[in-house]
């Protein structure tokens, strides 16, 4: 039987276009024990924009635990107006019907502020609750059960529908628990039924610290898709903290996901629980023995992962290197993105490399022009009936 060498024939429900949405502003400054400048962040949540995102993460509405976004309010005032809405136009970018801004609410108080945001005329299209398989996990993160929390995500989610803003619901520690570990798939399944039965609009698939692998990637999006087929329904959010998330971003490929979101830099994580000099209440303590270490995938590298494959995304990817080198000064330090230092494989070539004198060797030794094997030798190779390991030679 003849090898199938097309990949999308291997993998029918592989994507030839998907959406990746940007949450480094959001997600990725989280994690940081300084404070990021208000006109940071406007700047790589607009350029981001300009590159091709159209899905940002903007703002968690919870400062008091977050303090980084105490200017959520500014930032997301800056996404609406009307000097960005003039730039995004000049580009083909109608920011109403393009763009979704997404704002974290974790809890009700957060949502009722969202709302409010909105009724002003700058608020979020989109806002986040998140439930975590393990409870331990979302107790950490909520400060409740999850019986309590599932009712008070029914009642938000009517809030927010009668409001006009989107909820997508997170379904976080699938693939692991920093706190319990392993957690079954099929709850996770249970879990994103729950959120639509309530009404939510869309589901973000999480591994919140880098448990997930390829193999379970694939056989967990495959049963997502197998139970809700809508594609457009899921998006994967995976945190890279053992060097393999971008085998898992393959496996979520093969299995048909076509929604993803990343971060400049690798940049995010557990919310920080320091910030300049002072401790803060975050989520508590670090889950991770280096906390420079984690965070989501590279936006960067994953572009150049899904623009290597042929697959549609809508960016602009060499802007995209560029805003990363910026953000790496932003931050002050190297992040984790490969792609920025090396850039895309260039299909061309690089003969600036290329050693002088090839072609005067060919023309003295009296060969041809892209000649590559001796004249007289066949035009194909011929195996030998006995070859490589077969051959007796090397028995030992």
């Amino acid at each position: 039987m003849a090898t199938e060498y097309d990949y999308w024939k291997i993998f029918p429900r592989m994507p030839k276009k998907v959406s990746i949405g940007d949450i480094t502003i959001r997600d990725g400054f989280q994690h940081e024990e300084r404070f990021i400048s208000t006109q940071a962040k406007i700047f790589y949540g607009q350029e981001s924009i300009l590159a091709g995102c159209r899905e940002l993460e903007v703002t968690n509405m919870a400062a008091g635990t977050t303090p980084q976004f105490v200017d959520g309010a500014e930032v997301m005032k800056a996404m609406r107006s009307d000097e960005f809405r003039k730039r995004a136009s000049r580009q083909g970018i109608d920011l109403d019907k393009d763009v979704c801004l997404t704002a974290v609410t974790i809890r009700e108080p957060s949502v009722d502020k969202a709302i409010q945001w909105r009724k002003e005329g700058y608020g979020p299209d989109r806002i986040l609750m998140m439930v975590s398989t393990d409870p331990e996990h979302h107790f950490a993160n909520s400060g409740s059960t999850l019986t309590q929390y599932w009712r008070e995500a029914e009642k938000c989610i009517k809030k927010a529908r009668d409001a006009g803003m989107k909820m997508v619901g997170t379904v976080s520690t699938i693939w692991g628990s920093p706190i319990s570990g392993a957690t079954k798939l099929q709850d996770a399944v249970e879990f994103t039924k729950r959120w639509f039965e309530i009404g939510a609009h869309d589901i973000e698939h999480a591994d919140h610290d880098g448990s997930a692998n390829a193999a379970d990637v694939y056989r967990y999006f495959s049963m997502i898709l197998d139970a809700m087929p809508n594609p457009e329904a899921h998006l994967c959010h995976l945190h890279e903290t053992k060097r393999v998330a971008s085998s898992s971003i393959l496996a979520a490929l093969h299995a048909g996901i076509t929604r993803f979101e990343a971060t400049f830099g690798g940049l995010g994580g557990q919310p920080a629980n320091f910030l300049d000099d002072c401790p803060i209440r975050g989520t508590g303590e670090y889950y991770y023995d280096d906390p420079r270490y984690v965070g989501l995938i590279c936006l960067e590298d994953l572009l150049v992962q899904v623009d290597e494959l042929g697959i549609e995304h809508g960016y602009d990817v060499d802007r995209i290197l560029w805003l990363g080198r910026k953000m790496e000064k932003t931050i002050g330090r190297r992040l984790r993105s490969e792609a920025v230092i090396n850039g895309r494989t260039q299909k061309a070539g690089h003969m600036k490399f290329a050693r002088p004198g090839l072609k005067k060797l060919i023309d003295k030794l009296g060969e041809k022009q892209g000649q590559r094997v001796p004249p007289d030798w066949k035009a194909e190779a011929v195996l030998p009936e006995n070859w490589g390991p077969s051959d007796p030679l090397w028995k030992k």
